[in-house]
């Protein structure tokens, strides 16, 4: 082992690396996709519950209107008593940049267009909403692919 200069110089260079490597990892995906997004439009952080059941062999989602504030950092909590698997969809909102950390039974599926909701699973998804207006969101049952729940996402400007 070498001593001396030599040696601090790498140590040094040894404790940069792993400081910036753990800062990557801290940030999540939103640093990793190297855009920050903007400050929020509201500093509020509202938890927003989002439960999904059976019925007839298809999955419903409850709210079915699902009312959020725009540009806003939120935790969405989401419950399944459903005995299957279960994809839960929004054109644009669940892209890595807006995901900020998930957690329990939930996956993000390959495409980034959703998260699938294991069976009788629960978790929470902490993300930034997309700009005001509304999107249709989904609900699709891993056995009935073709029957998805179809509801509403409405995201309206935040009360500051």
């Amino acid at each position: 082992m070498t001593t001396g200069p030599d040696r601090d110089i790498f140590m040094l260079n040894f404790a940069r690396g792993s400081v910036a490597l753990a800062a990557l990892f801290l940030a999540g995906p939103a640093l990793a996709q190297g855009k920050p997004l903007a400050p929020p439009a509201s500093d509020a952080m509202p938890p927003v519950e989002l439960t999904i059941s059976m019925k007839d062999g298809k999955p419903v989602c409850d709210p079915a209107e699902l009312k959020l504030p725009a540009d806003t950092n939120i935790a969405l909590h989401i419950v399944s008593s459903a005995d299957a698997p279960v994809t839960i969809t929004a054109p644009g909102q669940f892209e890595n940049g807006l995901v900020l950390h998930a957690d329990g039974d939930l996956v993000h599926v390959a495409s980034e267009k959703g998260y699938t909701v294991k069976q009788n699973g629960q978790g929470t998804l902490r993300l930034r909403t997309m700009k005001a207006g509304q999107e249709e969101y989904a609900c699709t049952s891993t056995r009935k692919a073709d029957a998805p729940f179809k509801g509403k996402l409405v995201l309206s400007p935040p009360a500051n």
